[in-house]
Formats: structure tokens, C-alpha cells, sequence
């Protein structure tokens, strides 16, 4: 490493968010610039660990000692070709991934860990204002015709590294735009879609095609594609959300999180004017602890919301990892979002019992209760604390608890593909279906999952494919189906 006491001469630094009440008041990202020189100081905090555990906790297997050391150097743009060597979509990744790779720094063993997802972030953004990302064109065409279903990370990655491979790639979206989650599910304040369209603009260049607003099963059989395709990668995530069914369910005012979301960032592309579900001057509950439940926190403050609470069922983790969370697990410590630190309230072990309506079919108030987690015959389970039970005034309510796995039928049930035992499609050490040339990755196969491992997913459900049309593949597989990191 360029400078193997970095570590012990720099504390671990971030860039700074901009003030609370004047980020609250436009949709751009939250962090203001980070300057080189502290990019630079923070990447010569990567030590010479001699295992760089690092590498394994990111599930794309990134060499991140290698790009922080070119850093360091000032060598950024062998910086950049070592970053799109395992990661086709790093603008992504250093914007949204939880870092894994973080909790597994062997300097965060007994201090802070290396600022990798910031460097990271630092890398690809200066690759893009230097004109150093630029179309990959295959030097041949196989003559092969590859469908990918989904346009989200999974199905992106899995797109590119096929048509760089130089096979014919049509990547199929229900939605209007491409992008899935990334376009509809992100708010703007955690990744602005500028990002995302300058990537799908050299994909484009590169000879992959986008058809959106196609709902495949439905505009577009399964026959039909199996007529028109050599191969199909089932890429369209798990978008069936979990749901909350107890009484008053049915009123209006309580909505599941996907609902909410698009149409805020439809008001940020320019479709409307005010979204349909709007938490302006409403008091808001948002039933879950996640980032999902983070992105409606953040949104509903950006509408003007009169008051939010954030229920978690789980009780609040501990601040610092306990003993039976070791390095280099992932930490289960308590952590707060930029979302967190705008306002709200966060009300930890608690669980919804009923929504309460006006009589007319609106909500106007929840019953919860506080729960404490027990096992009871063998299972654990969450057990109500007697005469804890409250009610809480609230207009509107965000179902943000996750997502139980693929839509079933449609397309699904047209291909016979088969479940695992959780309800996700199956498939084998290949990434194949038990149907014969169609392929899956991300979360459609894997269930509800972090945004590296749906990229990790298409790159190597796409040396799968060129494998299996080509006979062999020169592409990177950086995992097999269901083997996770050490984090």
C-alpha cells in the first residue's frame, strides 16, 4: 500500500449532508463534495492486512485495495478500470449498497473501517467527468438473441457483460422506463436518475436494446419469446410485497410502500405535477424499520408531512456490536439514515394490531401494542406486554415490511418454471430454471436482497448464458447460485 500507516495517522471521515432544512426543501442527493485530498487521505487508511477479508465480504468480489492504493497514488484512471473490472455499475453500488465490505475491514476489527463505498463512489463519478466510461463494443456478433426480463440491477449487469459478450440483447420492461427499482423505487435525495440514464445511454451505444411498458406474460407470451430468443434471463425481482392483514386493512389512507414511492419520483421525472398519495400536512406511520421504510421517511418529510413515526417490531439494536455479533459478520447496531436525522420518530418493538377508521372508509388512528421477542414451542415469536396496548392518530400509513418473493403467474406460469422453498423461482449450480434455456438472477431467484448481490447475480447468470449458447464463456462468474460472503 502506498502509505501503510495511513490508518493509524487519519480518522475515518465522510463528506459532510447539507443542512436539514435546506436539503428538505429540493429532492437532490443529501452529501455535498468531498474533496480529493480527503479521498485521498481516506483511501490511504487501507492498510496492508495482508487478507484483504474486504474481497469477500462484497459479493462481487471487488478489489478494493487494489483502487484504494491507485488513489492514493493518484492514478485514477487505472483506478476505474480496476472498479468496472468486477462492477459494471459502481455509480450504483457507491450510492446504495450497505457496504458490506466495510463491516468486513480487517481495520474495523478495533476502529473505524475504510471509507471504501465513498472512494468508490469518488472513483466512477471522476471516471464519468473525465470521459473515461465509454461504449465496450463486441469486436464480433454470435448471432445469438438473448431476452432479459427486468430492467432492474440484476437484469442491467446481466444485459451488459451478454452484449459485450456480442450477443443481440433485448431487455424487457413493464414499466414505462427502464430502470426498475432503481428508477421508481429510490427517492432522488439518495441517487439522482441522472446516473442512471447516462448508463443506460452507453448501454444503448454498446448494441443493448430497451423495450419498456412490454409486460411480458401479458403484452408478450412466453411462446413468443421462446420463438424469438436463444435464451431467457428471468431478471424482474421480488416485487410482492408482504402484506398486513388485520382489521381495517381496507381503508383509505393505508398503502404498501411501492404505492407510495413511484409516484414521488414520477413528480421528479416530470409526469405530475402532485403525486395521488401525498403526506403533505398528514400525520404519517410507516410500518417498518428498513430502508424501505427509510425512503417513505424521507419522502414524506420532503412533502411536508405534520408528524411521522416509524414502527419497528424488532426492539432497537445496541450501539456498538455485542459479542455474539463478531467481526466480520455483518454489525446488527443501530444506525441512522440521512432520512433519520431529518425528523420523526422512531418507536422500536411494537406491533399493529388494527387500523382504526372515521366511518366514512377512512383511517383516522392505529392500535398498537409493545412486544417483547420470546420462543414459544420451539419457534420465536413476539408477545404482546400486557396493558401496553395505545392508539395512535394517523392519516395516512406506508407498509414498508419487505417483500415475500417473485409475482406469481403470468409469465411464470406460462414457462412451468419451478419454486424453491421460498417461494422463489428455482435454479440450479448454472443459474438455470428446470426449463431448458431460461436462466434467473437477483432477487426473482434469490429472494429480497442488497443491490451488490443482484449485479454479482447478472454477471455471472450472464457467463451462464454465453456458456450455454457458446459452449464455453470468457465472462467473470463471481458467484454461484445461494453461496454468500463471509459478512
Amino acid at each position: 500500500m502506498g502509505d501503510i500507516t495511513g490508518f493509524l495517522k487519519l480518522p475515518r471521515e465522510l463528506p459532510t449532508r447539507r443542512e436539514v432544512p435546506v436539503r428538505l426543501r429540493d429532492w437532490r442527493e443529501v452529501y455535498e463534495d468531498f474533496p480529493i485530498t480527503k479521498v485521498r487521505d481516506q483511501a490511504s487508511r487501507c492498510m496492508d492486512c495482508g487478507i484483504p477479508f474486504c474481497n469477500n465480504g462484497c459479493p462481487l468480489g471487488n478489489l478494493i485495495p487494489d483502487w484504494n492504493d491507485l488513489v492514493y497514488r493518484d492514478h485514477w484512471h487505472e483506478a476505474i478500470d480496476r472498479l468496472h473490472a468486477t462492477n459494471n455499475f459502481p455509480e450504483f453500488t457507491g450510492r446504495l449498497c450497505p457496504a458490506p465490505c466495510e463491516a468486513a475491514c480487517v481495520l474495523g476489527i478495533n476502529a473505524d473501517p475504510v471509507t471504501i463505498k465513498q472512494v468508490e463512489v469518488e472513483i466512477i463519478d471522476r471516471a464519468w467527468s473525465e470521459g473515461w466510461v465509454t461504449p465496450v463494443v463486441a469486436d464480433e456478433r454470435t448471432g445469438k438473441r438473448v431476452a432479459v426480463v427486468g430492467s432492474g440491477p440484476a437484469g442491467l449487469a446481466a444485459a451488459q457483460q451478454l452484449t459485450r459478450a456480442g450477443h443481440e440483447v433485448v431487455v424487457f420492461e413493464r414499466a414505462d422506463r427502464i430502470g426498475g427499482l432503481l428508477r421508481y423505487g429510490i427517492p432522488e435525495f439518495k441517487m439522482e436518475k441522472r446516473h442512471l440514464d447516462r448508463r443506460l445511454e452507453q448501454m444503448r451505444a454498446e448494441g443493448t436494446e430497451f423495450r419498456a411498458g412490454v409486460n411480458v406474460g401479458v403484452d408478450l407470451t412466453a411462446d413468443d419469446l421462446r420463438r424469438e430468443f436463444d435464451a431467457i434471463v428471468l431478471a424482474g425481482g421480488a416485487t410482492a410485497a408482504r402484506d398486513l392483514p388485520i382489521p381495517g386493512r381496507e381503508l383509505r389512507g393505508v398503502h404498501q410502500a411501492m404505492e407510495y414511492l413511484p409516484m414521488a419520483n414520477r413528480v421528479q421525472q416530470g409526469d405530475m405535477a402532485t403525486p395521488p398519495i401525498h403526506a403533505g400536512g398528514k400525520k404519517v406511520v410507516i410500518i417498518g424499520g428498513g430502508d424501505t421504510g427509510a425512503d417513505c421517511l424521507g419522502t414524506a418529510h420532503r412533502q411536508g408531512a405534520a408528524s411521522v413515526h416509524q414502527f419497528e417490531i424488532m426492539p432497537r439494536p445496541p450501539e456498538d456490536r455485542p459479542e455474539t455479533n463478531p467481526w466480520p459478520t455483518w454489525p446488527m447496531i443501530y444506525r441512522t439514515s440521512s432520512a433519520h436525522e431529518e425528523g420523526g420518530e422512531r418507536v422500536y418493538a411494537v406491533n399493529t394490531m388494527e387500523f382504526l377508521g372515521d366511518g366514512e372508509g377512512r383511517l383516522r388512528a392505529l392500535q398498537g401494542v409493545e412486544v417483547v421477542s420470546e420462543v414459544v414451542d420451539g419457534r420465536p415469536t413476539f408477545v404482546p406486554v400486557e396493558g401496553s396496548e395505545f392508539e395512535l392518530e394517523c392519516d395516512l400509513v406506508f407498509l414498508a415490511m419487505g417483500f415475500v418473493g417473485p409475482e406469481k403467474g403470468g409469465l411464470l406460469d406460462q414457462l412451468g418454471v419451478d419454486y424453491d422453498g421460498r417461494g422463489n423461482v428455482a435454479r440450479d449450480a448454472d443459474w438455470s430454471t428446470n426449463v431448458d434455456g431460461v436462466f434467473v438472477a437477483g432477487d426473482m431467484g434469490r429472494g429480497q436482497s442488497l443491490i451488490v448481490w443482484a449485479i454479482a447475480e447478472g454477471r455471472a447468470a450472464a457467463a451462464a448464458v454465453d456458456g450455454h449458447l457458446m459452449g464455453e464463456s470468457l465472462l467473470p462468474a463471481p458467484l454461484t447460485p445461494d453461496v454468500g460472503p463471509l459478512v
